[in-house]
């Protein structure tokens, strides 16, 4: 065969396409440039907001050294003779995150265990929407239901523990963790119904019970969907205002691990402080950038350290 027969035929071969078109409609074109306008907008709001949260922190920390914002143990700026310890606040705040954690993981969980392994799919379909819908009740309404007959209901339960006045961060912590409940139920039952059915029916094939089966291979299999919503339940913990400002207390901190007493967490500080009442530019009103600084970072934290276990353990099915 002659090098002219060859390149003819070669040439004669049908080219490769890609799927994507070579002139794009100008439909397409407006829709790719509203999507990007959209996640630009997203992201320049976002770091305004983090730009408008640390840009006080240089003064407010000219006047007040760093160390003793980390090292001292009493907050009261707003006083005659101020101190400027972080502590007590952070100290309640993680009071109520952790009672919110201890009560909504193994009840969040078990539900999701339930609407995945269990309910059939008329109960699911009447359970998993009324959940979406309790996620949506206002926090001021919980509060309220906590701080007029939670907390008085819990005391009357448990005389004998050493309840003080009529606040209570462990109760705070109770009320939240309760609102986090279907948050965690939800996206864990997502994860855990997207394990494929082959990993099940082998399981069931080798005679293990259902039990078994949800507890030894549907979870481990679903395992970062699962941390993922335990930590969209801590963030939404740590970020709580209205039940904490209401049943933990509102007044002067104090640090104190007892969760029958009342404290003050860092969201209670903000909402208390901003109010309007408070010179701009004065270091009070310094701090609440500073406390606030502190909550993002804390909670930019949690993420990280989320994300990087879920890409330890995540599991990808074809």
């Amino acid at each position: 065969m002659s090098s002219s027969t060859v390149q003819s035929a070669w040439s004669g071969a049908p080219q490769r396409r890609t799927l994507q078109a070579e002139s794009p409609r100008y439909g397409e074109k407006l829709i790719i440039g509203f999507l990007f306008l959209t996640a630009a907008i997203s992201v320049g709001v976002t770091t305004a907001i983090v730009i408008s949260l640390f840009q006080p922190l240089p003064g407010f920390f000219q006047e007040i050294s760093i160390v003793e914002f980390f090292s001292e143990t009493e907050w009261s700026p707003g006083y005659t003779d101020p101190k400027f310890g972080v502590w007590p606040v952070v100290v309640g705040t993680f009071i109520v995150v952790i009672t919110a954690m201890l009560v909504a993981v193994p009840l969040g969980l078990l539900s999701a265990i339930y609407l995945s392994e269990y309910a059939p799919n008329r109960v699911r379909k009447s359970i998993k929407p009324v959940l979406e819908v309790l996620e949506g009740i206002p926090t001021v309404a919980t509060g309220l239901f906590a701080f007029f007959w939670l907390r008085p209901f819990l005391e009357y339960l448990t005389p004998w523990l050493p309840w003080s006045g009529i606040f209570s961060t462990g109760v705070a912590g109770f009320a939240v963790g309760l609102i986090i409940i279907p948050l965690i139920a939800s996206v864990a039952d997502d994860a855990m119904r997207s394990v494929p059915r082959a990993l099940r029916e082998g399981a069931y094939a080798l005679g293990a019970s259902k039990m078994r089966v949800a507890l030894r291979v549907v979870v481990p299999a679903a395992i970062s969907g699962i941390i993922a919503a335990f930590v969209l339940g801590a963030s939404r913990a740590v970020g709580e205002t209205m039940i904490v400002l209401l049943v933990a207390g509102a007044g002067s901190p104090s640090l104190s691990f007892n969760p029958f007493e009342a404290t003050q967490t860092m969201t209670a500080y903000i909402a208390s402080r901003a109010t309007g009442e408070i010179a701009v530019g004065s270091i009070v009103y310094d701090t609440i950038f500073a406390v606030g600084s502190l909550l993002f970072l804390i909670t930019l934290i949690f993420n990280m350290i989320a994300i990087r276990f879920v890409e330890r353990f995540r599991e990808v099915y074809d």
